[in-house]
C-alpha cells in the first residue's frame, strides 16, 4: 500500500491536470467533514475518533464514529458506526475489547458499546434520562457519568417525570429569586448537571449512585464544560470533580474547586478550598499517586494564566509546575511512565503541543505550525487533531518527542482536490509602546503580484482570544479570499499565546491599545504589501470585534469603506445589566456600573455615534444572552436614524455564533454581498 501522503500528492497532481481548481466557499466550509475526539487504544495500534457529516437538508450535522491503525502504511479508517443518530465520545475499554460511545439512536443519549472482536454493537444503559459526558473505570467494572437532573428528586425517574410534566405544562412563566436566570442561550429551568457511578453488568443499566449530589452546582460546568472537569483514578476507587457553587455569588465568581469522592458515593472533600479562584481539568498520575490540574491564581478572571499544579497525594504538598513558563494551557495528559506531562495551549499565533520534563523542568515544543484541537499519548506516540490555515482538521501521529510526523487521516481529500484557498504568511510590526504585536495576512485566490486587492480586516472577539494559523469553521478568511479579497488578521494587546502580560493590557483599556495597535498594523500593511488596497477595506468583528466596529465606526471613521458587526457591544452600560456573566464585565471594567461608572463610560461606543457615517451591517442571534440583542438593535436604530446606509440581520435561533449550516451559508452570502456591494474590484 502507497503511503498516504503519496496518494495525497498524486490525487493532487491528477486533479490539477484534469479540472481547474474552484475557489474556497462558505457552502464547502459548512460540508466539509471534521474529524474530533482522537482516542487511542490501549495497545495504541488504533485511534477511534468522531466524524461529523453535514446534511444541507436536515439542516444539521450527524456524527459517526471511526478508527485507524496507527501503522505505517495501514491508514484506511474503518467505519464503527452507521446509524443515522448522532454517535459520539468514543472511548476504549482498559483492555482494549470495547470501544464505548454515546448515542441518540434509542431516543435518548445513552451509552453502547462496539466489541474489538466480533463488531457487535450492544446497548450498555437504558437510564430514564439523557447521559451527557461519561468515564470509563480503569477496572473496567464501572461508568461514572454526568446528566441534567432536577436536585430535589431522589431518582432519576423522578427527574424524567418532573420534565415531562414541565414539557406539558401550558403555563410557560418561570419565577426567579436570584440573579443567573440564563446562561448563554437558555433560560435555566431549574436543572442540574449532577454526577452518577453505575455498575456495569451484562444487562443495561437503568439506574445509579448519586455522587455530587451534595452539592449545589452543575458538574460539568455550563455551557461549555466537558468529561475534562472529572476523573476516576486508576485503582478505580475515588473520582474527582470540578464544580462551582451555584450561590448568589455564581454570577460573580469563577471560584471552581476540585471536589473528591468515593466512586461508590458518599462524603465530599474540598481538595483546594484554599484558592478562590479557578481549578479544573483534574488527571492522576498514571500510579495513582499524584493529582494533577490546571490553576488560575486571580479570583473572577477568567482569562487568568492557567498553570499547572500537582500534589503529591501521601504528602500533601502541591507544586506549581509551570509558575516561571508564561503560558496559559488549554489541556495537558501524562506520559505512561508518569515522567512527562504533555500539555498544548496558543503560543504566538499557533496552537502547539510541548512535552515538560517534570524532573528538570524543561519544555520542548512539539509542533511548530498551526493549530492543535485535541491529542491523546500512548506509550511511544501522539496523535493528535491538526489544521492550518488552509487544511481543515486530520488526524497525525508522532513519537513523544515530535518526532516522524506522519498524517492518519484525510477525510475532505475529494473536496481539496478540487478547491484552490489563498496562500498565507504571518508578520509583526510595532504595535502600541513599541511592542511586538503579530499578525496572519491571507491572498486572495488566483493572486496576481502586480493587481490591487480590497481587503477584509478582521478583528477577533474574546477579547482574550486570538486569530491564528486555524482553520475556523465559522470565521474563516479563506472564504474572503475565495472572493477576491485579501484577509488581514491582527492579534492586538489583549490576544492570548504572548505572555500573559500581554493578555492582561487589555483590561480596562478595550478602545486604547487594541485600536493602536489595529491602526498601526493597517499602516504596516499599507507599507509592506503594495497588492493590498488599504483605502478600499472593510472591517468586520464579532462579539468584542463587534465591540471595536463600534468603537471604530466613532473614533477611526475614515478608514474603511464598510464594516461588519456581529453580535457586537453598542453600550456598556446596559451590557453591565443585561448579560449573564457578570464576573466578565466586573473584571474587565474593575467593579459594577453603579460603583465605577467611569470605567464603563470610558470607552463606550455609544458616546460617539454622532461620528458615524460607514456603512454597516449589523448581525445578530436572538438567543444570545452574552452580548443581548438590544445591543444590536441599538446599533442599526442608530445607523437608521442618521441615515447611514445599514442592515440588520436577525437569527431568531441562534447564540453568540452562528452554527445551523443553511444559516451559516446565508451569513456568508449576505456579508459577502455587503463587502462586494461597498468595495471597489479591478
Amino acid at each position: 500500500m502507497k503511503p498516504l501522503f503519496l496518494l495525497l500528492g498524486l490525487l493532487a497532481f491528477n486533479a490539477g491536470e484534469a479540472q481547474a481548481f474552484e475557489p474556497f466557499t462558505a457552502e464547502d466550509m459548512v460540508t466539509m467533514k471534521r474529524v474530533a475526539s482522537p482516542t487511542l487504544s490501549p495497545d495504541g495500534k488504533t485511534v477511534a475518533y468522531m466524524l461529523r457529516t453535514t446534511d444541507l437538508e436536515a439542516d444539521k450535522g450527524t456524527y459517526d464514529i471511526y478508527t485507524v491503525s496507527t501503522a505505517t502504511g495501514e491508514n484506511t479508517p474503518k467505519q464503527i458506526t452507521t446509524d443515522p443518530a448522532s454517535d459520539t465520545s468514543p472511548k476504549w475499554s482498559a483492555d482494549g475489547n470495547y470501544l464505548y460511545f454515546l448515542s441518540s439512536r434509542s431516543g435518548s443519549n445513552q451509552l453502547w458499546r462496539h466489541s474489538a472482536k466480533s463488531g457487535n454493537i450492544e446497548q450498555v444503559s437504558d437510564l430514564p434520562v439523557s447521559i451527557g459526558t461519561y468515564h470509563l473505570s480503569p477496572k473496567n467494572d464501572r461508568i461514572v457519568f454526568s446528566a441534567s437532573v432536577y436536585p430535589d428528586c431522589e431518582t432519576l425517574v423522578c427527574s424524567k417525570e418532573k420534565m415531562e410534566a414541565a414539557a406539558e405544562n401550558k403555563q410557560e412563566g418561570k419565577l426567579y429569586d436570584k440573579v443567573f436566570v440564563r446562561h448563554w442561550d437558555h433560560w435555566l429551568d431549574g436543572t442540574q448537571s449532577r454526577l452518577f457511578s453505575a455498575k456495569l453488568s451484562d444487562e443495561p443499566l437503568s439506574d445509579a449512585t448519586p455522587l455530587s449530589h451534595s452539592l449545589n452546582g452543575n458538574v460539568p460546568s455550563s455551557p461549555f464544560g466537558g468529561d475534562e472537569e472529572y476523573t476516576i483514578s486508576p485503582d478505580g476507587q475515588k473520582v474527582i470533580f470540578t464544580l462551582r457553587i451555584a450561590d448568589n455569588k455564581e454570577p460573580t465568581s469563577t471560584n471552581f474547586d476540585l471536589y473528591e469522592v468515593s466512586i461508590t458515593g458518599g462524603k465530599v472533600k474540598n481538595l483546594t478550598k484554599e484558592n478562590l479562584a479557578w481549578d479544573t481539568q483534574p488527571v492522576f498520575s498514571p500510579d495513582g499517586k499524584k493529582l494533577a490540574w490546571l490553576a488560575m491564581d486571580r479570583p473572577g478572571f477568567e482569562a487568568d494564566r492557567r498553570q499547572l499544579k500537582i500534589r503529591d497525594l501521601k504528602t500533601g504538598k502541591t507544586e506549581n509546575i509551570t509558575k516561571d513558563w508564561d503560558r496559559s494551557f488549554y489541556g495537558f495528559k501524562f506520559s505512561k511512565d508518569g515522567k512527562q506531562v504533555f500539555l498544548y495551549g496558543n503560543h504566538i499565533g499557533k496552537n502547539v503541543i510541548w512535552s515538560l520534563d517534570l524532573k528538570t523542568k524543561q519544555h520542548t515544543q512539539l509542533t511548530d505550525t498551526g493549530y492543535v484541537a485535541a491529542f491523546d499519548v500512548g506509550q511511544d506516540k501522539i496523535v493528535y487533531q491538526y489544521d492550518d490555515l488552509k487544511k481543515p482538521a486530520d488526524l497525525y501521529v508522532m513519537g513523544l518527542d515530535g518526532s516522524n510526523k506522519r498524517q492518519l487521516t484525510a477525510v475532505n481529500q475529494d473536496v481539496m482536490s478540487e478547491l484552490e484557498f489563498g496562500d498565507y504568511e504571518q508578520f509583526s510590526f510595532k504595535g502600541w509602546n513599541d511592542e511586538t504585536v503579530y499578525g496572519y495576512i491571507v491572498k486572495p485566490v488566483d493572486f496576481e503580484e502586480d493587481k490591487n486587492y480590497p481587503l477584509a480586516f478582521l478583528i477577533h472577539g474574546g477579547p482574550q482570544g486570538s486569530f491564528g494559523d486555524h482553520f475556523h469553521y465559522r470565521w474563516n478568511p479563506q472564504t474572503y479570499a475565495g472572493q477576491g479579497f485579501v484577509a488581514v488578521m491582527i492579534d492586538f494587546h489583549g490576544s492570548t499565546g504572548y505572555g500573559q502580560d500581554f493578555t492582561d493590557s487589555i483590561t480596562g483599556d478595550w478602545g486604547g491599545k487594541p485600536l493602536e495597535d489595529l491602526q498601526k498594523g493597517m499602516a504596516y500593511i499599507d507599507s509592506n504589501y503594495d497588492f493590498v488596497d488599504t483605502d478600499n477595506a472593510c472591517a468586520l468583528g464579532a462579539s468584542y470585534g463587534g465591540y471595536m466596529i463600534n468603537w471604530i465606526a466613532g473614533n477611526w471613521s475614515d478608514q474603511f469603506k464598510c464594516l461588519v458587526n456581529h453580535d457586537g457591544i453598542f453600550d456598556n452600560r446596559m451590557m453591565y445589566y443585561s448579560t449573564e456573566e457578570l464576573w466578565f464585565v466586573e473584571w474587565e471594567n474593575g467593579g459594577t456600573y453603579f460603583d465605577k461608572p467611569e470605567n464603563f463610560e470610558k470607552y463606550n461606543p455609544v458616546h460617539y455615534v454622532k461620528n458615524w457615517k460607514t456603512p454597516m451591517l449589523v448581525v445578530q442571534g436572538s438567543k444570545d444572552y452574552r452580548v443581548p440583542e438590544t445591543q444590536s438593535l441599538a446599533t442599526f436604530t442608530a445607523l437608521q436614524r442618521q441615515n447611514i446606509p445599514s442592515q440588520l440581520l436577525i437569527f431568531e435561533n441562534e447564540n453568540h455564533w452562528v452554527l445551523k449550516p443553511n444559516n451559516s451559508i446565508q451569513w456568508h452570502q449576505v456579508v459577502n454581498n455587503w463587502l462586494h456591494q461597498w468595495l471597489n474590484e479591478e
